[in-house]
């Protein structure tokens, strides 16, 4: 499963609004799935640390793995950016989302986001775990991780 970066920045900015459903859908996740995420989510998250380490230290943590996106998923993040110029989309460059997306698709990865709404538009057979669609297993137990200012537990 590929964990958006939005999931992300609530845990490390332990978010008031959303670190709790952010925490409980990433233990409730690794349950059923392998989390990952690709260089796209990485670069994103890292606009949250000041060094590499640390940055490092909370994906460690959180049991994340980073894993490249395919060709295919880069050539299919181009043409999807592509329809969203067509339909009036406004900016210059390929937008994370679409990379993000068009590897789900390729991979055939459920993605784990807040923020669904650009992923259904352009990759609707992409499984969306969301706060609209939320998915929870069973057997979750505890594993601590440590977030910017206290201790979550997934």
């Amino acid at each position: 499963m590929l964990v958006d970066t939005n999931v992300l920045v609530d845990l490390v900015e332990d978010d008031p609004s959303w670190a709790d459903w952010s925490v409980g859908q990433l233990r409730a996740q690794s349950k059923l799935h392998r989390l990952i995420i690709n260089c796209v989510i990485y670069a994103e998250l890292s606009v949250a640390f000041s060094t590499l380490e640390a940055l490092d230290r909370v994906l460690n943590g959180v049991q994340l793995k980073i894993v490249e996106i395919p060709k295919p998923a880069l050539f299919l993040a181009g043409k999807a950016f592509a329809r969203y110029r067509r339909l009036g989309g406004v900016k210059n460059n390929v937008l994370g989302n679409f990379f993000i997306g068009a590897h789900a698709a390729v991979s055939g990865l459920p993605v784990l986001t807040r923020d669904p709404r650009r992923y259904q538009s352009y990759f609707p057979g992409v499984r969306l775990v969301s706060p609209l669609s939320t998915s929870v297993g069973p057997g979750l137990g505890p594993d601590p991780i440590m977030t910017g200012a206290r201790a979550h537990s997934l």
